[in-house]
């Protein structure tokens, strides 16, 4: 197998997708017959975990190739992602992105879907954290991220619930005068409700194509057709000249849609709907690349920012998480099921077909074999924690290049884990847990996610030790007694963690208060009638645009 040089990258990033989701990781049920047809052609990883069990810092790690504790793009609070577009944090402009290394390298560079890493630092304008100050020639998609609020519906459950309230408080049954108080001081948290939503919505839900609003209030009408027609289309236009596309699906993070084609037609409800259709988009891709003879110069990746999010369940107890497999836990979380996710790399004549691969990797060591295909040298000035997958994928080596991986629950050292050489044990040790609750279940039912220190951890000394290659459901931890090497193993993995905590530098905070915080003065509107911010150009843009 030969690597053409300066070779076409698609790399395809689902948002909240489990392991056990896709077919050809297992599901007898949800249809992904294109995600299933790129792991024929190509290599299905087992073992890709995401550098962290949350977006922001997992997308982060992935554009950079570094942990995101080096960008600053790790929380120290209980916040650990961006909630507004109008807020001032972001990844820095002194990160670089392997966009950035393409865009040097004569590459045209596009960014579709879910940014999620900060727009704009003093002023609406300057644009800082934007995709096109970070590589991209062009972006369409969303800032942020695909809230669930910027759905409208929510307006009229919140008007139900509260009726529901009313009625079975019985309010009905009480003297004229307490149930019109009642009823006023009701009406004015409704009313309270209903103004926050119909502001946020707008404000912090809208679509942009390179530096311009073209929806706001986004719509979700034929939302993912609109974007992979838009990705379709960058393809065409780059066919004679080497491009590089993240396709950033916002499917399955919520809210979650789909068209009416897909519409209560899975075996899963509203999430099998979501899933079918972005692997409907997958196919989209393929397609093009083989209409347009690119397939075999074009490597195309596949994966999810972590684990699917167990806690997601409606108020009616329909399930709007994916499936993690055997692996315990799920998003915001270090148990496998939080960052084992699905690692698909398909690259004709060049990578084998059909080959199966269980040696840990990264989604950061895309940025190292991005870069090395492409004809870009690393940068010198700072740590890169990716590793170039080619050597693995193409069966020169056997093993990973990651001896040590060290997974983080926003700022703090979660976990490391050791895969030693000339050993088929991987070791993960635990210096933390989350609480699940209620006792019993596999996810922090109470706060919707977990957290990542005080009361909602809870600190191991000894740390929690497990062999993941036996134990890969993490079930049953290992004792001084069942292991007769544990604590010469520990101390191994701590001496790790300590050299590693060596190489970090203090850097500013991205999730201080400071940048989480709402600032007016940030918030972007298509028009210039105060917060009546409206407007849909989504029609009348596109085919002309880069």
């Amino acid at each position: 197998f030969h690597a053409v040089s300066m070779p076409n990258f698609v790399l395809l990033m689902a948002d909240d997708l489990g392991i056990g989701d896709p077919g050809c990781y297992g599901n007898k049920t949800l249809r992904t017959p294109n995600i299933d047809r790129l792991a024929r052609g190509g290599v299905s990883s087992r073992s890709t975990l995401a550098a962290s069990p949350l977006c922001k810092p997992s997308r982060a790690a992935f554009m950079t190739g570094r942990y995101p504790i080096r960008s600053g793009m790790a929380s120290r609070s209980q916040v650990g992602v961006f909630v507004f577009s109008a807020s001032s944090g972001g990844l820095p402009h002194s990160e670089i992105t392997f966009a950035k290394l393409l865009k040097n390298q004569g590459y045209s560079t596009a960014l579709i879907g879910k940014w999620h890493l900060g727009t704009s630092c003093h002023n609406r304008t300057d644009l800082c954290h934007h995709p096109l100050s970070h590589g991209f020639d062009y972006f369409h998609g969303l800032p942020v991220t695909n809230l669930r609020d910027c759905k409208p519906e929510k307006v009229i459950t919140i008007t139900l619930l509260t009726l529901a309230v009313l009625r079975w408080l019985g309010l009905v049954q009480v003297p004229p005068c307490i149930f019109f108080c009642l009823f006023f001081l009701a009406a004015l948290v409704l009313g309270g409700l209903l103004c926050f939503l119909h502001y946020f919505r707008p404000l912090n839900c809208f679509l942009m194509r390179n530096r311009d609003i073209t929806q706001q209030p986004m719509s979700y009408d034929n939302l993912t057709q609109r974007l992979t027609a838009d990705a379709a289309q960058f393809i065409q236009r780059n066919a004679k000249t080497p491009f590089l596309l993240v396709l950033a699906f916002l499917h399955m993070h919520t809210a979650l849609f789909s068209s009416k084609d897909f519409a209560g037609k899975s075996k899963h409800g509203a999430y099998g709907d979501a899933a079918e259709e972005m692997d409907w988009s997958v196919g989209q891709i393929l397609d093009v690349l083989d209409e347009l003879k690119l397939a075999n110069n074009t490597l195309v990746y596949f994966s999810s920012d972590q684990g699917a999010h167990v806690e997601e369940v409606t108020i009616k107890g329909e399930g709007h998480g994916g499936s993690n497999g055997i692996y315990k836990g799920g998003k915001a979380n270090n148990w496998e099921g939080g960052i084992r996710v699905p690692g698909i790399l398909r690259w004709p004549g060049v990578i084998q077909a059909g080959l199966e691969i269980d040696e840990p990797t990264s989604n950061m060591d895309i940025f190292p074999t991005v870069a090395k295909l492409a004809g870009s040298p690393l940068p010198e000035d700072r740590i890169i924690d990716g590793r170039d997958l080619m050597p693995l994928l193409q069966g020169r080596s056997h093993r990973s290049d990651h001896e040590f991986l060290f997974h983080y629950c926003n700022f703090y050292l979660n976990a490391v884990r050791w895969h030693p050489q000339n050993s088929t044990s991987i070791w993960k040790a635990f210096f933390f847990t989350p609480k699940f609750f209620p006792e019993g279940a596999n996810g922090c039912f109470a706060t919707h996610v977990c957290f990542c220190h005080g009361q909602y951890v809870t600190y191991h000394d000894p740390p929690l030790l497990f062999d993941i290659s036996q134990d890969p459901r993490e079930r049953n931890p290992l004792t001084p007694t069942s292991q007769p090497r544990f604590r010469e193993i520990l101390e191994t993995m701590q001496e790790a963690a300590a050299r590693h905590a060596e190489t970090l530098q203090d850097v500013p905070n991205q999730l201080s208060l400071g940048n989480l915080i709402w600032k007016p003065w940030l918030q972007m509107c298509c028009s210039s009638s105060g917060l009546f911010c409206q407007c849909d150009w989504e029609k009348q843009v596109g085919r002309g645009s880069h």
